[in-house]
């Protein structure tokens, strides 16, 4: 009843005031600080595309330093100044190099940008709500992320340069402002940012849940819901309940630096001088840091995994298999990420038995992934497929969680993560399974629902020249680091020139570079098709790719509340694709069962006797018609 409700008062809101109040939008309350859902997830997208941009520049710089790390490349100096002195990076910032890269990629990238682009745009349109639970909230929520994506850059503008410490920021190089260059005002850039960054996603998560538990429209129960509503709201839960854990190790990490305090230092000796520190622990904070970690590769890859999962059945025009397997491994990953964090401390010499229970609860987590992946693999089988863009970056996710996630196995044995830790195989895994993986369900969802927030259609032959660059790019880029970490290569050197066991490895190293390069280069087609179909796109339809949800039931021109008239009911689940007796091979959740007998089947009518009987009913008829004919 509440849920009518609320609903009933927004038809109401939007029929007497809609037109004349939001068609008189200044330029700055209809483009900058829009309470409109759908305006805000092109803001999240947008910004998180540029700071991918960045990101990926930050990437080759480091990569081109690593394959040649004895010449001098005189426009190094050019672009970076006292960074590159005699056209070589100096080694501090090629720390702080690989330290923004890592930060801005998980959780400016594949957390705001994928959660923050899709929740906004996805949630009020396909549970059927005019806006999010708080539309201001959500404004809100963008312009803290914006800010702290602004302090994060802004720490290339300092003296000393930005933080160096790893994008894990471990004491006590994050704890100590003197430890090196990066430890100074660059790293208390690092902490501000992240305050802020945490309180953006907070205040979306809480906007997220509210939405998905209060404002569903008629018709639309939980079971009724699409696996990417899932997905996000079973993220945003997890942001929710993990972050907080981050912010509380980060506010310690900032008593240590400012105020004298031992949280994480203990006999420290800073160039030959004994510091007054006593009692701290570094381990401590690689507690708290991995208590948000491990959530976070789930909080990262699962919203691509309901992507996937969405164009996967939109796109094989067959019904997602195993719907409700599906949702309870969400749940299931959702509640085992919290118990798992363990496994990237297996080296700090925890208790044997407590490393025992934390690699048993790794291997478990397996188990919900694996279900998954069959499920994908099972959707694909005999469907009738269309290899659009969105379904090829939709695959290109599976195969890398696939071949990602079996090197996890490797790393959750506490074994073998001795020897293979701080290596590049370490590099290889994460950058496969969750990089890779979470930006491939990135893009499909940015080709399959550009319709829906533009209005125009992507150009497919840029497309498909994206998607495969991008693939064998990535593959060539990560693959060949599984055999150095085998070797023993670790990670974060500055050169490998020094070591003479090290040195075979430097024509690979100059090998994944120019990948690197490559893949790179392929991103341009895509932000060339991205921008230019904005504007000059060719005009999308109401429903371009005959899907079941509800967003393609609001009209292409977007307008404030979503729908120009009364939400529509829903009836059904969102999968009804290629049902043996329907007229067409999908049918839309908002026709009713009546208008469908011919492709009703029992299972539809397990909460509906009455439904039940009428198609029992109908069936008898239907067969007393043919007795007669």
């Amino acid at each position: 009843m509440s849920t009518l409700a609320v609903h009933d008062h927004g038809v109401a809101h939007h029929d007497d005031h809609g037109h004349e109040h939001h068609h008189n939008q200044s330029f700055l309350s209809k483009y900058v600080f829009s309470m409109d859902h759908k305006m805000i997830s092109k803001q999240f997208l947008i910004t998180g595309i540029t700071m991918a941009v960045i990101a990926m520049i930050l990437s080759i710089l480091f990569r081109i330093q690593l394959a040649y790390p004895d010449k001098t490349f005189p426009l190094l100096t050019t672009l970076l100044g006292r960074f590159a002195p005699n056209g070589r990076i100096s080694a501090d910032f090629y720390l702080s190099l690989v330290t923004i890269h890592g930060t801005i990629m998980v959780f400016f990238v594949l957390t705001a940008g994928l959660s923050g682009t899709f929740a906004n745009l996805l949630i009020p349109l396909q549970i059927g709500a005019r806006d999010m639970a708080s539309p201001f909230m959500n404004m809100l929520s963008y312009w803290f992320f914006f800010i702290a994506s602004v302090i994060m850059l802004s720490s290339f503008l300092v003296q000393k340069g930005p933080a160096s410490g790893g994008w894990t920021i471990y004491p006590p190089l994050s704890a100590l402002p003197k430890a090196m260059p990066g430890s100074g005002m660059g790293m208390t850039l690092w902490l501000i940012s992240m305050v802020f960054f945490i309180a953006s996603s907070l205040i979306g998560g809480i906007n997220y849940v509210s939405t998905v538990l209060n404002m569903r429209t008629k018709g639309m129960d939980l079971w009724k819901m699409p696996l990417t509503i899932w997905a996000l709201f079973l993220t945003a839960i997890l942001g929710m309940l993990a972050f907080p854990v981050l912010v509380a190790g980060v506010v310690l990490l900032i008593f240590d630096r400012s105020f004298g305090t031992s949280f994480y230092l203990s006999d420290i000796v800073l160039n030959g001088v004994q510091q007054p520190f006593e009692g701290g622990s570094p381990i401590l904070f690689q507690h708290l840091f991995w208590f948000l970690g491990h959530p976070e590769v789930y909080i990262v890859i699962m919203p691509a995994m309901g992507i996937s999962s969405e164009v996967m059945s939109v796109n094989s025009r067959k019904p997602i298999f195993g719907y409700h397997a599906m949702v309870y491994s969400l749940i299931g990953i959702t509640v085992l990420s919290f118990i798992v964090w363990g496994h990237h401390m297996f080296v700090t010499g925890m208790n044997p038995f407590l490393g025992g229970v934390f690699m048993i609860t790794t291997l478990i987590i397996a188990v919900p992934s694996a279900v998954k992946t069959f499920n994908w693999l099972a959707t694909l089988w005999r469907g009738n497929i269309r290899f659009t863009p969105a379904m090829l970056f939709a695959i290109g996710m599976v195969s890398f969680f696939i071949s990602g996630g079996l090197t996890g196995i490797f790393l959750g044995n506490a074994t073998l993560d001795i020897n293979l830790h701080d290596t590049y195989f370490v590099v290889a895994h994460f950058h496969l399974v969750m990089g890779s993986a979470a930006i491939f369900g990135m893009l499909a969802g940015v080709y399959h629902w550009f319709p829906k927030m533009f209005g125009k259609m992507m150009d497919e032959k840029l497309g498909y020249l994206h998607f495969w660059l991008t693939f064998i790019g990535a593959y060539l880029v990560f693959f060949p680091m599984h055999f150095m970490g085998l070797d023993g290569v670790p990670r974060r050197y500055y050169a490998f020139t020094e070591f003479v066991s090290m040195q075979r490895w430097l024509t690979v190293n100059t090998f994944v570079t120019w990948a690197a390069i490559m893949a790179a280069c392929a991103q341009v087609a895509f932000l060339y098709n991205f921008i230019t179909s904005i504007f000059i796109g060719k005009k999308a339809t109401q429903n371009p790719w005959e899907s079941n949800t509800l967003e393609w039931t609001t009209p292409v021109e977007h307008l404030h509340g979503n729908w120009p008239g009364e939400i529509p009911t829903v009836y059904r689940w969102p999968y009804d694709y290629s049902k043996p007796g329907a007229e067409e091979d999908y049918i839309p959740q908002t026709v009713p069962y009546s208008q469908t007998m011919s492709s009703n089947l029992p299972h539809d009518f397990e909460d509906n006797p009455k439904g039940l009987e009428e198609l029992q009913k109908f069936q008898s008829t239907l067969k007393a018609n043919e007795q007669v004919k």
